[in-house]
């Protein structure tokens, strides 16, 4: 590992708006950010560029970034200290072990901003809009909670709609292409490092937006598509 990554992950541990596995948070979120406003996630945050730009919209609500990347991690957190915005947080842990810091009803919606497709069909229960992680959103996810996807990838969106109409959620926002909107949704202006990148590639950014269903997810007997089926629009 890099010197300066090192020096990042020391310094991070001295950040007050990075919690490290932090015990005994679900429930009491409000102790951390000295209010009780409605909370918001941006999972796989990388360097958290979509919790800053909904933290600057909306100051008075909270929203936090969780990834396991502290070196990503390092890079938001000193933005919003330097800019002393406030009302942002990030979260160093898996996303596999998120309910061990939500409590039900800690978290009003969840952002998911350009994960890894995880594009091979072995690999598809790493995805983050796999029945294996919406399981797992329901345990903290409040009433009237929904799930934003902003993706580059046609396999994730169309795998995400299949997963959609596979278990019961409710699909509220589909954008094939976001920047074919006029005029483009205030909360889809803000843009990652990786939407950049992207963008610049002549790639088409999708959205979808959706809520979960009132009974619990059963992922094992989630009948899904395989990558092909999905991706021809089979679901």
């Amino acid at each position: 590992m890099g010197h300066k990554k090192l020096q990042r992950f020391a310094e991070i541990e001295t950040f007050p708006n990075v919690l490290i596995y932090p015990k005994d948070m679900p429930g009491n979120w409000s102790r951390h950010f000295g209010n009780s406003h409605p909370l918001t996630l941006e999972l796989a945050c990388g360097k958290g560029d979509y919790t800053l730009g909904l933290a600057r919209k909306y100051p008075e609500e909270n929203f936090m970034g969780v990834d396991l990347k502290g070196n990503r991690i390092w890079k938001g957190a000193k933005t919003a200290i330097d800019e002393q915005i406030a009302n942002v947080a990030f979260l160093r842990t898996q996303i596999e072990q998120i309910t061990e810091y939500f409590a039900p009803g800690d978290v009003k919606d969840i952002w998911i901003t350009f994960p890894d497709p995880f594009l091979r069909q072995s690999k598809s229960k790493k995805r983050l809009t796999h029945p294996r992680f919406l399981a797992l959103y329901q345990q903290f996810l409040a009433d009237g909670g929904t799930i934003n996807l902003k993706t580059d990838s046609p396999e994730l969106y169309a795998f995400t709609k299949m997963v959609i109409a596979r278990v019961g959620c409710r699909l509220i926002t589909d954008v094939p292409d976001v920047y074919a909107l006029s005029p483009i949704p205030e909360l889809l202006q803000i843009q990652t490092y990786y939407e950049g990148m992207h963008l610049a590639d002549g790639r088409t950014i999708r959205f979808l937006k959706f809520a979960l269903p009132d009974q619990p997810i059963d992922w094992k007997t989630a009948n899904l598509a395989t990558d092909e089926e999905a991706a021809a629009g089979k679901y």
